[in-house]
């Protein structure tokens, strides 16, 4: 019998639209949390270091509000060439000078640590097409650019500098350049340097063929997306609680599909891997963005953005929860229902195994919803040894301490593994989404001066860059199309067709519960009869 209450709903105080709009997909996420227990938080962490997928930077540490508002004020890099190894590490300044230190030079560039953690945080303060401007046109005076003759010596120097910048930019954030004015701009910048060394072209070329051929990796994950969701929402059925006396021929289970409780963590993988390719670093703040106080002229940049792959990520979540509910509350008989629960325990195990952590918090949760739990004598006959210590690992107390301790055992195991089986790391989305959530809450964009609070963008940098290196592994298992088919099309219950199941699996054992299941047979009546 499960010890944990089912339900939690995430609950914010006068969200921005799109986060509340967003927010509004986690509420069927089912966390096994104990009753009265809130949300723990986040705080803005004081101290840490930067991780990109380029690996880690020793330079940027973080600091602490308080750190960035003593009576000398904000502290700022004197140049470009003082970022970071010759001074102390920025913690704040202003806008342009972030984007200053963003701009290369014949003898300058910046560290890639920097380059990820700007660009990825700019974009709260001004839109893509108009920082790539702003770098563009510093670059054209610094360099000379409109003047002719060129200095070609000069030139030479900047412009393998320009190149990788803009390169690493359309690797890191490819989506930025899907509007016309962001490719103009990089070809317009290339077009000035390039008499200068014809090879500049061809590197122009090579990376707009490699940043097309992304584009279409990702819209075709897009399209994919809304084909899949389109099945799930038409799969949500109740109708199925009519056959659980007995199950028409056609009517299939989880078991009958896949028996072996690694081939389906397999499988498993493979979805979860799947989604997190096709979600972009920049989705996070995109997520979570309000309008920049500063600027009256213009509507906040992200209103115009979508967090598509981020919020079909929480939907499969979501899914596979009431999937597996639906699968222990379907069989008509008790040993059928516990035979399911011990095959959904093995699978939680295997996901702990492989560290697909997303999957395993999605089993257990849908093992802890209330129609679920409830079912003690389905319960008392499977064997749940395995099952408590599984929800140990995921027991949200100390703020999730044990599954942050798996999560990062799981990293450490990525970073030294030989196979790509031992680099998997899957973390639990949710808990990401609401650390990155608490960490933009706790602290403020901007400082009272109006400088940008950089320090902030550092560990939000730092959080994303994690994940970043997690989803560019691929996937070392076989597909089996059928299982994956099952995955995302097999029929599930709403919240209401889970109790009518249970109700008929159990009979209600209080006067709540009978009133419930009147209500709910009198509702399915009415329906049928119209």
């Amino acid at each position: 019998m499960c010890t944990y209450s089912c339900r939690v709903y995430i609950t914010l105080i006068h969200p921005p639209p799109l986060l509340a709009h967003f927010l509004c997909l986690f509420r069927s996420v089912c966390l096994p949390i104990p009753a009265r227990r809130g949300m723990p938080q986040t705080a803005c962490p004081a101290a840490g270091t930067m991780f990109t997928p380029t690996g880690f930077s020793p330079h940027l540490a973080i600091c602490s509000d308080a750190d960035t508002e003593e009576e000398e004020g904000p502290r700022e890099s004197p140049g470009p060439g003082a970022w970071p190894s010759d001074g102390p590490p920025i913690t704040s300044a202003s806008l342009d000078t972030l984007i200053q230190h963003l701009v290369p030079t014949t003898d300058y560039y910046p560290e890639k640590a920097y380059v990820f953690t700007f660009l990825l945080s700019a974009r709260l303060f001004i839109s893509p097409p108009e920082l790539l401007a702003r770098l563009c046109e510093t670059c054209i005076k610094q360099q000379h650019l409109d003047q002719s003759p060129l200095d070609t010596a000069k030139v030479r120097k900047f412009g393998p500098k320009i190149l990788q910048l803009l390169t690493e930019w359309t690797e890191t954030f490819p989506t930025d350049f899907r509007e016309e004015k962001m490719v103009g701009l990089f070809k317009d910048i290339i077009h000035r340097i390039a008499p200068c060394d014809e090879a500049y072209w061809k590197t122009l070329n090579q990376v707009l063929q490699t940043l097309n051929q992304k584009l279409a990796a990702i819209t075709q994950g897009e399209e994919s997306i809304v084909r899949v969701n389109t099945s799930s929402v038409s799969s949500i059925s109740d109708k199925l609680v009519a056959f659980k006396a007995k199950p028409p021929p056609i009517q299939k289970d989880m078991l009958s599909i896949c028996h072996d409780p690694y081939t389906l963590a397999q499988q498993l993988t493979h979805v979860e891997l799947e989604h997190l390719s096709n979600i972009g670093p920049e989705e996070f703040v995109q997520a979570f963005v309000q309008k920049d106080p500063l600027d009256s002229s213009q509507p906040c940049f992200s209103d115009q953005k979508k967090t598509t792959n981020l919020e079909a990520y929480v939907r499969w979540f979501n899914r596979l929860c009431y999937l597996v509910a639906t699968e222990i509350c379907m069989p008509a008989k008790k040993k059928q229902r516990a035979q399911v629960i011990e095959f959904f325990i093995d699978v939680a195990r295997e996901c702990f195994n492989i560290g697909n952590f997303n999957s395993l918090m999605a089993i257990i949760s849908g093992m802890n919803m209330s129609p679920v739990s409830r079912l003690k004598k389905t319960w008392g006959k499977a064997k749940t040894a395995k099952f408590f210590i599984l929800e140990h690992q995921m027991d949200p107390t100390g703020n999730f301490y044990n599954y942050r301790t798996a999560l990062r055992g799981a990293a450490h195991r990525s970073q030294t593994a030989n196979s790509n089986r031992e680099k998997i790391v899957i973390p639990f989305f949710s808990l990401l989404i609401k650390d990155i959530y608490f960490l933009n809450e706790g602290c403020a964009n901007r400082l009272p001066n109006g400088h940008v609070h950089f320090a902030k963008f550092v560990e939000l940098a730092r959080q994303v860059g994690e994940f970043m290196t997690w989803k560019q592994i691929e996937c070392p298992f076989e597909t089996d199309r059928s299982i994956l088919h099952y995955l995302h099309t097999a029929p599930i219950f709403s919240e209401d067709g889970l109790y009518l199941a249970s109700y008929e699996s159990e009979s209600p054992e209080n006067q709540v519960e009978k009133d419930r299941w009147k209500a709910l047979r009198y509702d399915r009546y009415h329906r049928e009869t119209l």
